[in-house]
């Protein structure tokens, strides 16, 4: 009986139209792309977006399904917004450095991963 309440029929944890970055003039499409030119792929799995094979951070598919980011921040696309611009400010042992992102470039990275769409490997 327990098991069944742990399937993929579970509904988000953050509504689909606040996690796919509404409210922020986002580009889903464009934070994909970023994700491949910035780098990111070097340490995290991002589905639909070709890399090596990583395990230094922790895969970023379903992102929008989990309930805190980084394990310290709600998830919300303004909290995913303000780790992505600098990772140690909000917990300055992570692993993850700063990115020198601009604001524009982290709204589109969390506007695709926080998209259902997104993280199923498709252009949102």
């Amino acid at each position: 009986v327990m098991t069944g309440a742990c399937g993929e029929s579970r509904p988000p944890l953050s509504p689909p139209a606040l996690a796919a970055g509404k409210g922020l003039d986002a580009d889903p499409a464009r934070g994909r792309r970023l994700i491949a030119e910035r780098g990111c792929v070097a340490c995290h799995t991002v589905t639909g977006v070709r890399g090596p094979a990583s395990n230094v951070g922790p895969p970023l598919h379903e992102l929008w399904r989990q309930a805190y980011l980084a394990g310290v921040l709600p998830n919300t696309s303004d909290d995913l917004v303000r780790w992505l611009l600098d990772p140690p400010a909000i917990n300055p042992r992570t692993a993850m450095p700063a990115t020198g992102l601009q604001k524009a470039d982290a709204e589109d990275i969390a506007a695709f991963l926080l998209s259902p769409d997104g993280a199923r490997g498709r252009a949102p």
